[in-house]
């Protein structure tokens, strides 16, 4: 199942009238009371009753019931704090889940990616999502060196929507600068040369609005998060020990996440740290195939797993 993290609601009611994609589409296109949101951002939960109500819903739509309450493994940021930890596990368990795991995303993806996590050999995976970016290396079954950032898509998506501000005095939807970022987003200049029309409200007028972009204004807008992600790469990497950097010097670096679609980040990354970026076969699906697979050999690996946060 893949569903985007959005609910849309009645601000009125509180009540949840659609869930993931079918929420999304509504985003911009409903009347005043009926509000999408996401119950979490930057990787952590910022309305908890909401967060309970997706997971339940999610339960409900993969046919689990309150009566075969599931174990259940949810991926979360390295950089979560303790009392974030509770929040998550105390939403999936009102949620229904008899058993609460958690998995760091970088774990997660390596595992998912097929790596030899358990070996006395480096790996590196760099996994750009919607809220954080995460860096990671490992070896010998845990994480070695890492860099968290609060970053990922949705902020490419709001500076896109800052730049159409700023410049052309036009406001964007969240969609539509998701959609921009898709078709002629990229983090390096050899992807320059493309445009795009694309349609707003002017700010002054209230008036519809067409303006054109060019690939190398979207690159621009979004070079600070860019920047940002390559930068927490570097840091990673530079704080590995010389053996474990020469392994990934041959393994490469591991590309996860949505942030893996960008157009030209491999390259960026490449260029930046001076080692090979392989993005992985199913980048956007990568994390959850892990935490798949650390189920179905809960034993062997629950040494993966963080402490519970009670």
């Amino acid at each position: 199942m893949n569903e985007p993290t959005v609910l849309a609601l009645n601000s009125r009611t509180r009540e949840v009238l659609a869930m993931g994609r079918e929420a999304w589409e509504m985003i911009g296109r409903t009347p005043g009371y009926i509000v999408a949101e996401r119950p979490l951002r930057e990787g952590a939960i910022t309305d908890f009753d909401v967060t309970a109500r997706m997971l339940r819903l999610l339960l409900d739509r993969v046919g689990v019931s309150r009566f075969n309450r599931p174990r259940v493994l949810v991926c979360v940021p390295s950089a979560i704090t303790a009392v974030e930890r509770r929040a998550v596990e105390e939403a999936t368990r009102k949620a229904g889940a008899s058993m609460v795991r958690m998995i760091e995303q970088p774990l997660a993806a390596a595992v998912g990616a097929g790596l030899a996590i358990d070996e006395p050999v480096g790996n590196m995976v760099v996994d750009v999502g919607g809220g954080t970016t995460e860096t990671a290396v490992f070896a010998l079954g845990g994480i070695v060196s890492s860099c968290a950032l609060r970053v990922g898509g949705f902020d490419m998506d709001a500076a896109l929507q800052a730049y159409g501000r700023e410049a052309y005095g036009t406001a964007l939807g969240e969609r539509t600068a998701e959609e921009i970022k898709m078709a002629i987003g990229s983090g390096h200049p050899s992807f320059d040369g493309v445009s795009v029309r694309v349609r707003g409200r002017d700010l002054m007028s209230g008036m519809p609005k067409a303006i054109v972009l060019s690939s190398a204004e979207v690159r621009e807008a979004i070079a600070e998060q860019v920047d940002s992600i390559v930068s927490a790469t570097v840091t990673c990497l530079g704080q590995a020990a010389p053996d474990l950097a020469q392994d990934i010097m041959y393994e490469g670096i591991h590309l996860v996440g949505g942030g893996a679609l960008l157009r030209g980040m491999a390259m960026r990354i490449a260029e930046e740290t001076g080692v090979r970026v392989k993005p992985v076969e199913a980048p956007l699906e990568c994390v959850v195939l892990g935490a798949g697979k650390c189920l179905q050999f809960f034993d062997s690996m629950e040494h993966l797993f963080l402490a519970s946060g009670r």
